[in-house]
């Protein structure tokens, strides 16, 4: 009886520690009464000292059923170390072509986390800051709870 309460112990530490080692970011900032304004930014400041390995880079994204679109534009501006940056324009979709939604939850919310990048290399140590925007074409865009970034090592 003792051996297999160890052993269930030790099964879920392993499942437990290998679901989250492996995640080197994570961070979600809360919008503001879900209203996310065009001049809102939302900014992720990363401390990078690992220039070896190669990562994952996820956006999360939590809304809620009230949002009336079903995809939503970002502006991602990443700032390097040195200075330079980088900005792409980023389209996520959030229900079926039948309004069906996509992602997990229960009720009005609804969290996705979509893959923007596999196997990326940070090339320079020191931080990183990534700064998120909506870029759809209304100025105050209902419906959204959270943005955030999750920045993981590759398999």
């Amino acid at each position: 009886m003792v051996i297999k309460k160890n052993l269930f112990i030790l099964t879920i530490s392993i499942i437990l520690f290998s679901c989250t080692s492996n995640i080197f970011y994570d961070k979600n900032i809360e919008i503001n009464n879900s209203v996310w304004n065009t001049d809102s930014t939302a900014i992720f400041n990363v401390t990078v000292e690992d220039t070896i390995n190669y990562f994952d880079f996820y956006l999360n994204l939590r809304n809620t059923t009230d949002y009336k679109y079903s995809n939503i534009y970002f502006f991602i501006d990443t700032k390097f170390p040195d200075g330079n940056h980088t900005q792409d324009t980023v389209e996520c979709l959030l229900s079926d072509k039948k309004g069906k939604w996509y992602g997990s939850g229960i009720g009005k919310v609804k969290s996705n986390s979509y893959l923007l990048k596999r196997k990326i290399k940070f090339l320079q140590k020191g931080v990183y800051s990534f700064e998120i925007q909506q870029a759809m074409r209304t100025r105050n865009l209902n419906g959204i709870k959270n943005i955030g970034i999750t920045i993981k090592k590759s398999n």
